[in-house]
């Protein structure tokens, strides 16, 4: 549920806001008649900061819910991290091109998501990306040379993902296929966060996992303001939306990347190319829930702003707020409509 009136440009971060979470989105904090039945806490699991606030007047259910929430998102990252070996996705990547590799019901079902996402998106959304991902180190200013680079391209393609229904399992059609499911993996986390908290009872909540938050109710009678960071000023927001009830994501150029000869290497790959996308800086999606805006602002960052917002216009529910790489805003039809109002 957007709230009207949504949109307050330039916004910079002060004294009077509280800067809860870092990488696309930033939530700003209303003064509450009693804090103390407002509980939060933050934790980094899944390569990102977790932030969960809920409104609970009991301090030890409000403490159990916390850490429900967190031994959720860590029993997630065990299953999902392509960084641990032992998790069932660094196993599909060892094995499942040798032999089917069974799946548990939930990595079944968000692969088949992912697999629905990629036919939706024609391919801009696809989890084989990392079959070219792997060559890339943010960290150390590592890219692939245009050779090896070429080589793996022919390994990014969902159609080399083969799911089996009746046996839940996943085969590989080509060698050196890889997945990774972090454009879909912290919506899916999010939005388990927040089953979690509903099942015992909790009415107002945020759970954020980087640039995926979803809002659960309101604040009182007031709306969960959510920030969207300026790409080039860390401590400028863009946009100040007032939200309940509802999901958004934020994808960005700035969240992993390094620059080489003026040229921006990031994590958002485009899979025909194994190369970094780059006629955005950052797109913002507003759903129903996190599983879809995360797996949406990934895909609209792909397609573009031309295609992105054709996509968006014709998905029901869904809203979006783009940044070109000339730092132009754009907005997706419903939400341009209330920007002119």
């Amino acid at each position: 549920m957007l709230f009207s009136c949504l949109f307050q440009s330039g916004i910079k971060v002060g004294s009077r806001f509280v800067w809860r979470t870092a990488l696309g989105l930033l939530v700003f904090l209303s003064p509450l008649v009693s804090q103390a039945e407002w509980h939060q806490a933050s934790k980094d699991i899944m390569g990102t900061r977790i932030t969960v606030e809920i409104f609970q007047p009991d301090a030890i259910k409000a403490s159990d819910a916390l850490n429900a929430v967190f031994a959720e998102m860590h029993r997630i990252d065990a299953l999902m991290s392509p960084f641990k070996p032992d998790s069932l996705l660094s196993q599909i990547n060892r094995d499942a091109y040798q032999q089917a590799v069974a799946l548990t019901d939930e990595l079944y079902a968000l692969i088949t998501q992912s697999l629905q996402f990629s036919a939706l998106t024609k391919g801009a959304f696809d989890i084989s990306f990392a079959s070219a991902g792997f060559l890339y180190d943010y960290r150390n200013n590592i890219k692939p040379d245009a050779k090896t680079l070429k080589a793996s391209l022919n390994k990014i393609n969902y159609k080399n993902i083969h799911l089996n229904k009746e046996k839940k399992s996943l085969k590989f059609s080509r060698p050196g296929v890889k997945i990774d499911l972090g454009g879909i993996a912290k919506g899916h986390a999010v939005d388990q966060s927040i089953h979690i908290l509903q099942s015992l009872g909790i009415k107002q909540a945020l759970v954020t996992a980087g640039g995926d938050s979803r809002v659960l109710g309101d604040r009182q009678g007031d709306a969960w303001k959510i920030g969207i960071r300026d790409p080039r000023k860390r401590n400028t927001v863009t946009a100040l939306i007032p939200l309940a009830d509802t999901a958004i994501s934020t994808s960005g150029d700035y969240e992993r990347y390094f620059e080489e000869d003026g040229i921006r290497y990031h994590h958002i790959l485009n899979p025909k190319t194994g190369d970094s996308a780059r006629e955005l800086q950052s797109v913002t999606i507003i759903g129903p829930d996190a599983t879809t805006t995360d797996a949406l602002s990934t895909s609209v960052f792909v397609l573009g702003k031309q295609a992105g917002l054709a996509l968006v216009n014709r998905l029901p529910g869904i809203d979006a707020i783009l940044i070109d790489n000339k730092g132009q805003l754009l907005y997706s039809n419903e939400l341009e409509s209330l920007t002119e109002q």
